[in-house]
């Protein structure tokens, strides 16, 4: 495994003659050594091109990548010692699973005994030990996914693994078992993962560490806590959880912020606060329904409901702004007028969409 190194790393498609013609904008980003990352945002924020400036399928248009301290900028692919995983499984058909998992050790001319011992582990840890011998053709997509990956784990060379929105064609019933199963061989072979996918529940419950883009650039990177908790901007505080963070309109009466004639208390001093757009985010689930008025709550009308699996979320008109609550199953589901608390230490503010600093 490798550190793994962007330099002002940068690229376009085509002539960058304004920010607009990046497809990736300059920056500089540190993979750390055995560390689990995901590359989460929409279609065509850069999340792929980033990827395969990473494996050299993309030689970018400006800055260095370091493998350690080895500059790979100009290393072709088969030299960079990369495994990657598509979104479609990439097998050979004709072979049985040992031969899949045992092709790459062959071509690197391991013993036979070393190839075996290393294909007998690996099959192990993807519970396909005992189908070694049936053709790869005969699986399903997720299994032949874990085969996809096995090629990559019984090398040990590898600087890197990187995979490319891997879950995308797999049945709905088998990812969440996959995902785990990928969480537990990551773990245990201390892989450098870069997991790149548009699925924000995929990217927080598989990685240590999420790096959120949008139009190229990387916007916030950080624990799944820390980009739950504190998104850095709106974009962020709607792309991350289920619900979307609640934004609401507000504005300011000396030190306190005011939200529809009521004054909010929160750990911000809006008289020290920046001039700009003011608004409040909160998480859906930090939204409390209460039965009397008090410091922070405001009036509601119920508007309906959104059935979750197992939870609820009612969604609500606030003085004619829209927001949500999240309850769980076994909690009654209110309707008509409504009064609703914002707990103060769940406030987060943003000034013209970035998140500000509180008071200290």
């Amino acid at each position: 495994m490798a550190q793994i190194t962007l330099s002002g790393v940068g690229h376009t498609y085509g002539r960058a003659s304004s920010a607009e013609g990046w497809a990736l904008d300059p920056l500089d980003l540190v993979w750390e050594n055995g560390n689990t990352y995901a590359l989460l945002g929409p279609s065509g924020c850069g999340k792929t091109t980033m990827l395969n400036i990473i494996s050299g399928l993309v030689k970018p248009t400006r800055g260095r990548i370091l493998f350690d301290t080895r500059d790979v900028t100009n290393v072709p692919t088969a030299r960079r010692n990369i495994a990657q995983v598509f979104q479609f499984p990439v097998i050979y058909g004709s072979m049985s699973v040992h031969d899949n998992l045992a092709f790459p050790l062959v071509c690197r001319k391991w013993p036979r005994e070393r190839i075996e011992q290393k294909v007998a582990e690996v099959a192990e840890v993807l519970d396909l030990g005992r189908q070694l011998q049936r053709p790869a053709r005969s699986f399903t997509g997720a299994e032949k996914q874990l085969i996809s990956l096995g090629r990559g784990l019984v090398r040990e060379d590898v600087a890197a693994l990187l995979m490319d929105e891997p879950l995308t064609v797999i049945d709905p019933q088998f990812k969440f078992l996959l995902r785990r199963k990928l969480r537990e061989i990551t773990e245990r072979f201390r892989l450098t993962v870069v997991y790149v996918t548009h699925d924000q529940n995929e990217a927080m419950t598989f990685a240590n560490e999420v790096v959120v883009m949008n139009h190229g650039r990387v916007v916030q990177r950080g624990s799944p806590e820390q980009l739950f908790e504190y998104p850095q901007t709106a974009y962020v505080g709607y792309f991350i959880g289920s619900p979307a963070m609640n934004f609401l309109p507000v504005g300011r009466d000396g030190g306190s912020l005011v939200f529809a004639g009521s004054k909010l208390r929160s750990g911000y001093d809006a008289a020290t606060l920046p001039p700009g757009k003011i608004e409040i985010g909160v998480r859906a689930e930090y939204v409390e329904f209460v039965s009397e008025p008090g410091e922070n709550t405001l009036t509601a009308r119920v508007n309906g409901v959104l059935n979750q699996g197992s939870v609820r979320v009612i969604t609500l008109l606030v003085a004619g702004a829209p927001a949500k609550v999240s309850i769980t199953r076994g909690q009654p589901v209110p309707s008509g007028d409504v009064l609703v608390r914002l707990p103060a230490d769940k406030i987060r503010v943003y000034i013209d969409g970035e998140l500000a600093t509180p008071a200290s």
